[in-house]
């Protein structure tokens, strides 16, 4: 962890009055975290919405020196940190604007895969919540999805979920509401253990963040923003899994939730979510294969690709081997290693969208059918 820029990519996330948002505008303006730092005062108040006070606060640096004792921590604890620009950087939650500066990750680091879904609920699941769950998780595997699941280490059916995929052979992220040096709630702390081991856990906090309720409620926005689409088994209509959904819709991510009785108080969240038109209604693995485009194409789509191939474009084919050669892209990455303005892009990915050879997916993510 030779990194000098370290405590500057974890101290900018400490200055008070300035978010995620205000962090990124603060890095694109002055090009490093580090260079934040060591702007001068005048600089800085030039900046559109860094006022006076933010910019005396940069100017003293006095978030360095507990940024330097969460570096002594971390190494301490084998904890990797990625800073928003690094490439591990879970690509998905990149491109929500309220995405965190800075991660810090126990266990492995692979948050990019093709396939990732967030299952959240109650935490007072009932025992056919429970059952619905882990069935639902294996379908995944049984279907051969190497998806990642992600949810909240809570009681209840965040921890189902992160027990049937160890038990299903996927891997699985458990996002903390509070730093490493606690686990919340204590009786998880063996399986978090394991979880590190399968998949990671992952928090924005710092060691010494208490599990104070509003750390939850901020921390789900990272489980919403780093998945493909938010699945709820059972909630009511306040708590944890509601605000999930809502950060998904906020983020144009498909949300599912399964259905159930009207007078079932942990089916309201579900039924509330289906009936406003917040979540497409699901019943198993079937449903979310259809809505995501996981169904098993790939025999057709590879004689339909065979088959137009030689109707295509020079520019349509040079977009086809990008993806065939990297794999599902950002419609700004093709765009770069095309070489192409992202206007014409757009242009010759709708022709082929058209023609059935490729698929966006959420994010703005395309992929090859």
């Amino acid at each position: 962890m030779n990194d000098n820029g370290l405590k500057y990519k974890i101290g900018i996330s400490l200055i008070p009055g300035v978010g995620p948002v205000s962090a990124k505008k603060l890095i694109a303006y002055l090009g490093s975290a580090e260079g934040v730092f060591t702007a001068a005062k005048s600089r800085l108040q030039k900046i559109p919405g860094i006022g006076e006070s933010t910019a005396e606060c940069i100017s003293k640096q006095d978030v360095l020196d507990r940024a330097n004792q969460e570096i002594e921590f971390i190494r301490a604890n084998n904890i990797t940190p990625l800073f928003y620009l690094d490439d591990e950087y879970p690509e998905r939650l990149r491109q929500c604007d309220d995405a965190p500066v800075i991660l810090f990750i126990s266990g492995l680091k692979e948050f990019n895969s093709k396939k990732v879904i967030s299952i959240v609920g109650t935490r007072n699941a009932t025992s056919f919540g429970r059952e619905i769950c882990r069935d639902f998780i294996a379908g995944i595997a049984a279907n051969h999805h190497d998806a990642i699941v992600v949810s909240g280490l809570a009681y209840g059916i965040d921890i189902t979920a992160h027990k049937a995929a160890m038990n299903n052979g996927l891997k699985t992220v458990a996002v903390l509401g509070h730093g490493f040096d606690t686990i919340y709630p204590p009786i998880h702390k063996k399986i978090s253990a394991e979880i590190s081991q399968h998949g990671a856990l992952i928090t924005d906090y710092l060691s010494n963040t208490l599990p104070d309720r509003q750390n939850f409620v901020k921390r789900n926005r990272i489980i919403a923003g780093m998945s493909d689409a938010t699945v709820v088994v059972e909630s009511d209509t306040t708590g944890g899994s509601l605000i999930t959904a809502e950060y998904a819709v906020s983020y144009n991510r498909d949300v599912f939730a399964f259905p159930g009785r009207i007078n079932d108080t942990k089916s309201k969240g579900c039924n509330y979510l289906i009936k406003n038109n917040k979540a497409a209604l699901i019943e198993s693995v079937n449903d979310l294969e259809y809505y995501l485009g996981w169904d098993d194409q790939v025999k057709t789509n590879q004689y339909k690709q065979q088959k137009l191939f030689h109707d295509l474009t020079d520019n349509e084919k040079h977009i086809i081997n990008i993806l065939k050669t990297n794999g599902d892209l950002l419609i700004d990455m093709i765009s770069n290693l095309s070489g192409f303005p992202s206007g014409r892009v757009s242009t010759i990915l709708l022709n082929l969208e058209f023609s059935g050879l490729v698929k966006c997916l959420p994010g703005k993510v395309y992929t090859l059918l």
